[in-house]
C-alpha cells in the first residue's frame, strides 16, 4: 500500500529537482511518526497530520536546496525547534556536516533522539545562541547558517552571522511580506560584517503557498562584541 507522505515528498523533490537517496521516503515517515508521537507530550510543531507535514514542513525545508550551495557543507540550524529546516537537509543531502542547537533542552532531547532513530550523524546542543557564538569552537566556522526563527531579521542577524565563516551564508525563511524587515536589517548586517546578497522567492510544491529565503553574505570577521545578551538584542537591537 502506497504512502501518501512519502508520495508527496518525492513528488515534490522531483519538482524541486532533487534526488533524494533512496533512504528518504523511510526516514521522513519515521520522522513523522516519532514527530506525532514526541509532540503528544512536547510542544513541538502547531501543524499536524502527515500531509500537512510532508508539504508545509518537509518540502519546505528541501526547497533551500535550490538556494544555497548545501553539498559538503558545515551547516548550523539555529533555533532548530523540531529539526526544520536542518534535519530535512540532511535527510535529502547527506554530504552535510550538521549542527542543531536549540535553547530549549525538551527540544534538544527530541533532536538527538530523532537523530538517532533515522542514523543521521549530526551535533546536537542545548544553549542559547547569543551564548554559543562566543565559543570559539563555534564561532565563525560554518558555510551555511540557517534559521527558520520568528525573530525579527536583525535580531535573528546577531544570533545566527557570528557562527558564520567569513565568505558563508545566512540563510533565513521569511514570509514574502518581508521587504521592510529586510531594509530595516542592512544596518545589522553591516555592523556584523555582512551584506545583503539576495531574496528568493519560491512555492511549496503541490500548494499555492510562496515563501521568501533571504540570503545574507559574510564579507569579514564580526566584532569580538557581539552578539551580545538577549535582553540587550531586544531592546536595542541593531
Amino acid at each position: 500500500m502506497s504512502d501518501p507522505l512519502i508520495n508527496i515528498v518525492a513528488r515534490g523533490a522531483r519538482k524541486l529537482n532533487i534526488d533524494l537517496p533512496p533512504t528518504a521516503g523511510a526516514a521522513f515517515r519515521a520522522y513523522y511518526d516519532f514527530l506525532d508521537e514526541y509532540g503528544k507530550n512536547v510542544n513541538l510543531t502547531a501543524i499536524s497530520g502527515d500531509e500537512e507535514v510532508a508539504r508545509l514542513h518537509f518540502l519546505d525545508s528541501l526547497s533551500l536546496l535550490q538556494t544555497a550551495p548545501f553539498k559538503n557543507a558545515k551547516v548550523i540550524d539555529i533555533g532548530s525547534g523540531a529539526g526544520f529546516p536542518g534535519v530535512p537537509l540532511k535527510v535529502a543531502e547527506q554530504t552535510i556536516d550538521l549542527t542543531l542547537l536549540d535553547a530549549t533542552g525538551k527540544r534538544v532531547s527530541f533532536l538527538s533522539e530523532l537523530c538517532a532513530k533515522l542514523h543521521i550523524d549530526a551535533t546536537c546542543i542545548h544553549g542559547r545562541a547569543e551564548e554559543a557564538a562566543h565559543n570559539v569552537e563555534m564561532r565563525e566556522c560554518y558555510d551555511i547558517a540557517v534559521s527558520r526563527a520568528v525573530a525579527q531579521l536583525n535580531v535573528l542577524c546577531e544570533l545566527c552571522l557570528p557562527f558564520v565563516r567569513v565568505g558563508g551564508l545566512m540563510v533565513a525563511m521569511k514570509s514574502t511580506d518581508s521587504e521592510l524587515e529586510v531594509d530595516e536589517a542592512k544596518t545589522a548586517m553591516e555592523a556584523l560584517g555582512a551584506e545583503l546578497e539576495e531574496s528568493i522567492d519560491y512555492t511549496i510544491p503541490d500548494t499555492d503557498i510562496v515563501h521568501r529565503v533571504v540570503i545574507i553574505r559574510k564579507a569579514k570577521n564580526t566584532t569580538e562584541k557581539l552578539p551580545r545578551r538577549f535582553a540587550k538584542i531586544q531592546k536595542s537591537p541593531l
